[in-house]
């Protein structure tokens, strides 16, 4: 058509020119459509081989081309390899690790491990539940108590079932996954108790023995200590023969007493002693220089204080609480009485104060109670029964008379006579003169 149209128009060549480039792009056109058309057939042609032959590898009569388009086609809609997991032998080596300080999942181990599956190898498949279920069943069938008596079979089938707890349990697996690289988020969540806890470095229970033992030792030693300063000033008192003035009392001058009539049976025995071995009692004297007076009073004190002590040790209470120590002065003794000791002590001071209340005038017990704290335990055991009345009737409770009282102690230990005394305290009631120094202190 373009070539006739040609010739009828030969006679013009400007229009000749333009024909036959118009005819050239409707050629060139027609030919692409045609290569498209054509390739859109064997494409439809490839899709229905595919689907009618599946996987038969003879039904591939078509070409090359149209055989590697169904494979890649059939790879792309097919689903992912079954995942892979190593057969798990229970060591706890292979358990791998995990931060779990606080013990939410599996402790220290990885859960997933534990059942032997690997997060590190298997991509974008995770294991199933299912997976996971028959992973614990036959975990289950060789580590159970009941079918394995070997050692450690129970704790390891502990770790299991917490892996197969954890790892079912939807929101725990979530949690699980979403704390493995996140360290800083499981300590945001379950707090700072996770990292580290107090833990006591002994038990309690010996602490309280070792320091009721120790409490107990050390009264002990100190009720002892307490007995022991008194009979060591009685022995200085009855060896030394001091005066009342000087610090002696009536036990100290007992004791010499007593110590100066074993001494006397003492040298009689040796002077029978002497007389039996036919000496007649008659001994030469050494010569040498005379003793004085102080060494003759030295060899004396010598002979008494072995015989003091003795004496001494013999009693076991001084009064006043200075005795010998007994299991009643252990700490643990002393606790257990504590009780008894404050319920009483509690009521008669709620007696006490009701009595002051709806004033009632003071019993004899109150009395005594009263004028014992205020003179002190010793002194009130230390004193005769003469001068418990004299103290009670001086109401010693009140503190002017108590002051009064101790002034009038202190001049008698000074020694002072008792018309002394008496113009010492006219002197105080006037305030018109000062008492001299030497008036309260010992010649």
């Amino acid at each position: 058509y373009c070539h006739a149209f040609v010739k009828m128009n030969a006679f013009n060549p400007r229009s000749s020119t333009r024909v036959v480039r118009c005819c050239r792009r409707i050629s060139f056109a027609f030919a692409l459509l045609a290569i498209v058309f054509a390739i859109s057939c064997t494409l439809a042609f490839a899709q229905e081989g595919s689907s009618g032959a599946g996987s038969d590898e003879d039904g591939g009569a078509s070409t090359t081309t149209t055989a590697s388009d169904s494979s890649a086609t059939n790879n792309a809609e097919s689903p992912p390899p079954k995942l892979k997991r190593a057969d798990p032998t229970g060591n706890e080596a292979d358990w791998g690790s995990f931060y779990d300080p606080n013990k939410v999942f599996c402790g220290k181990y990885d859960c997933y491990k534990i059942l032997g599956w690997d997060h590190e190898t298997w991509g974008n498949n995770p294991p199933s539940t299912k997976d996971i279920t028959k992973s614990f069943r036959n975990l289950s069938r060789k580590w159970h108590p009941d079918k394995n008596n070997a050692k450690g079979a129970k704790e390891k089938f502990v770790h299991i079932t917490k892996a197969y707890n954890i790892l079912t349990d939807k929101e725990k697996r979530a949690d699980y996954d979403h704390f493995r690289d996140r360290p800083d988020e499981y300590f945001i969540k379950y707090g700072s108790s996770v990292l580290w806890s107090y833990a006591p470095k002994s038990d309690a229970s010996i602490i309280i023995i070792l320091f009721l033992m120790a409490g107990s030792v050390f009264t002990y030693y100190a009720q002892k200590n307490k007995w022991q300063t008194i009979a060591n000033h009685l022995v200085k008192a009855a060896v030394e023969d001091l005066s009342p003035r000087e610090g002696a009392s009536t036990e100290s001058i007992e004791i010499r007493e007593k110590a100066l009539v074993i001494l006397a049976e003492k040298k009689k025995e040796e002077e029978e002693a002497k007389l039996a071995r036919g000496t007649n009692g008659i001994e030469k004297k050494k010569k040498g220089p005379k003793m004085t007076g102080r060494e003759r009073k030295e060899k004396e004190w010598e002979l008494m204080r072995p015989i003091c002590v003795q004496l001494v040790n013999e009693i076991d209470d001084f009064g006043a609480g200075f005795r010998k120590p007994t299991i009643q002065d252990l700490l643990v003794v002393k606790m257990l009485k504590w009780p008894y000791y404050l319920t009483v002590a509690t009521l008669w001071w709620s007696n006490y104060a009701v009595r002051r209340v709806r004033k009632v005038e003071l019993n004899e017990e109150e009395k005594e109670v009263l004028t014992k704290n205020a003179v002190g335990e010793v002194t009130w055991i230390a004193v005769s029964d003469e001068e418990r009345q004299k103290m009670l009737t001086l109401q010693l409770w009140v503190t002017d008379n108590l002051v009064e009282w101790r002034e009038e102690q202190e001049m008698r230990l000074a020694g002072l006579s008792a018309n002394r005394r008496k113009q010492i305290k006219k002197m105080k009631k006037r305030g018109s003169a000062e008492i001299p120094d030497d008036d309260l202190h010992m010649d």
